[in-house]
């Protein structure tokens, strides 16, 4: 895909007849191996009841398209066996605490699997207009006065929850809130899971 958008946004600066020819045949050729990606993609979760089951489940989310499911699964396959702490930690999407002594910066997020999180950013872009309960969490920062970008991490972070949980109860999404899954964190872990988190420059 990034070849894709790298290959158009060349071909709007080219003016010799050739080599419009060659970026367009490049185009064609990029098309073509991502159908076969994508056609992959898909006969392996056919062939994996289980794997095909998980891919089910995040795609009933909504703002989590079969490709972002499937992106999840292979960066991310610990899915659904994590605690909320762990899963957080792992995809980078944990809060980082900047202190010294009495003095309190804002906190923010750091390492992790980068991947996760480009998965996670467009998923949550779309989320905040198609997910009644998460697009209700960002409005519902952006009317506190948190900044859109910290707003967005922290959908991401509920997306990636809310992913995590489902596959751990192995059923699909639901709108209504009484029956969105949660699960208590342990014991060492007793921060709020819906804390915005500033993204670090």
């Amino acid at each position: 895909m990034r070849d894709r958008v790298a290959a158009l946004n060349r071909r709007k600066g080219l003016r010799v007849a050739l080599l419009r020819q060659q970026c367009r045949r490049r185009l064609e050729q990029i098309d073509r191996q991502l159908r076969a990606v994508e056609a992959e993609i898909a006969r392996t979760l056919a062939g994996d009841e289980g794997l095909s089951r998980r891919a089910e489940t995040l795609a009933s989310i909504p703002g989590v398209g079969k490709a972002t499911a499937a992106g999840l699964l292979a960066a991310m396959p610990e899915l659904g066996r994590l605690n909320a702490k762990a899963a957080a930690s792992l995809a980078g999407l944990a809060p980082v605490a900047r202190e010294s002594g009495q003095w309190q910066g804002k906190r923010f997020i750091q390492g992790g699997r980068a991947r996760v999180r480009r998965l996670l950013y467009m998923a949550a872009v779309a989320a905040t207009r198609h997910n009644p309960d998460l697009g209700r969490k960002y409005r519902d920062l952006i009317g506190r006065g948190k900044p859109p970008k910290v707003a967005l991490v922290a959908v991401m972070r509920k997306l990636l929850l809310l992913a995590n949980a489902l596959l751990r109860q192995n059923r699909l999404w639901t709108s209504r809130a009484s029956n969105e899954p949660t699960e208590a964190p342990p014991a060492e872990a007793t921060e709020d899971i819906g804390d915005p988190l500033p993204v670090p420059a």
